[in-house]
């Protein structure tokens, strides 16, 4: 029941029905007030220079674009580099030291799930996580860090940095903000991006499944388990007929959810996605394959604004 209702909501806000479309125009007077507050914090914020380059991975869109596998293409090719997000759906609270250069210091419910896949994705980079970005970036400083990379940090009006908005490949037909649409910043937004990197054009994903870090084949019997946003999206790399079971984004699995599931589905092996199988690691499931994502950005991107921004800094400007 639950997992139709998170279904029915990503529906809603993204590609709604007729009768949703009612529901999307009743709560259009609270879209209003939202894009006022919206607009009002834009105008009203005084950028912090920190010294250092900040560059932003964001979406105006709710739940997930890529921004974290685009993160870690890009941060994988510089040095002394330190990817920085809020940590959402984790244990603690407060600043806390995911990795410093590669070396894990606290466990996936401390860090949460994104953090997690980041710090195991990128050996030699040091993750942070903070709900406040500007004490996360001075505590990177006080690290040496010489390059942040802010996760999903376009909305951070304050903060001066290089922004770069993914753009889903399939727009949604619903066009407004929340509540009545699946933006958190009003679409012409994307004017304000340094860059704008378009999923299927600038870049595209690449799905290859593993079991035990080798390449696989998937037996017939799988069922895919996810709490990632908008879980749809993973079915088109998937074939037709195979089973899924989603839990709310950032979702931390009980050993109850797992022992149902198996119980329920006890000839099924289980497929998940990087970002749960930190979490799913703790239960030693037999059987565990992983959908394994990596980006791959188009040759014809042209990154020379952002390479002159991070230039400008080595030079002292």
């Amino acid at each position: 029941m639950k997992q139709k209702f998170y279904l029915w909501i990503e529906e809603y806000l993204f590609f709604p029905n007729n009768f949703q479309k009612i529901i999307s125009f009743l709560l259009l007077p609270l879209t209003f007030i939202y894009m006022l507050i919206i607009l009002t914090k834009r105008a009203m914020a005084k950028q912090i220079e920190f010294g250092i380059p900040i560059i932003s991975v964001g979406n105006i869109i709710v739940g997930g674009s890529g921004k974290t596998p685009v993160t870690i293409n890009l941060a994988s090719k510089y040095e002394d580099v330190c990817i920085i997000l809020r940590g959402y759906g984790r244990a603690s609270k407060g600043l806390q030291v995911v990795s410093l250069r590669g070396k894990i210091l606290v466990d996936v419910k401390t860090s949460g799930d994104e953090a997690m896949l980041l710090a195991n994705s990128l050996p030699k980079a040091t993750v942070i996580v903070s709900e406040n970005r500007v004490t996360a970036i001075l505590k990177a400083k006080e690290l040496a860090c010489k390059i942040i990379f802010l996760d999903d940090g376009f909305s951070k009006y304050h903060i001066s940095k290089f922004n770069i908005l993914l753009r889903p490949k399939d727009e949604p037909t619903n066009i407004f903000c929340l509540p009545s649409g699946g933006y958190r910043e009003p679409k012409g937004f994307y004017a304000q991006a340094d860059i704008e990197l378009l999923e299927g054009k600038d870049f595209k994903r690449v799905i290859s499944i593993k079991k035990d870090g080798k390449i696989s084949e998937l037996p017939t019997k799988t069922i895919l388990i996810t709490a990632i946003s908008k879980p749809k999206r993973l079915l088109e790399y998937l074939p037709k007929d195979i089973k899924m079971i989603s839990f709310p984004d950032h979702y931390s699995f009980l050993k109850e959810d797992i022992d149902k599931i198996q119980n329920e589905y006890k000839e099924y092996v289980i497929l998940t996605t990087g970002k749960d199988l930190v979490k799913l690691k703790e239960f030693n499931i037999k059987n565990l394959y992983l959908m394994d994502l990596e980006i791959e950005i188009s040759k014809d991107v042209d990154f020379s604004l952002m390479n002159e921004y991070i230039e400008s800094f080595n030079k002292g400007v």
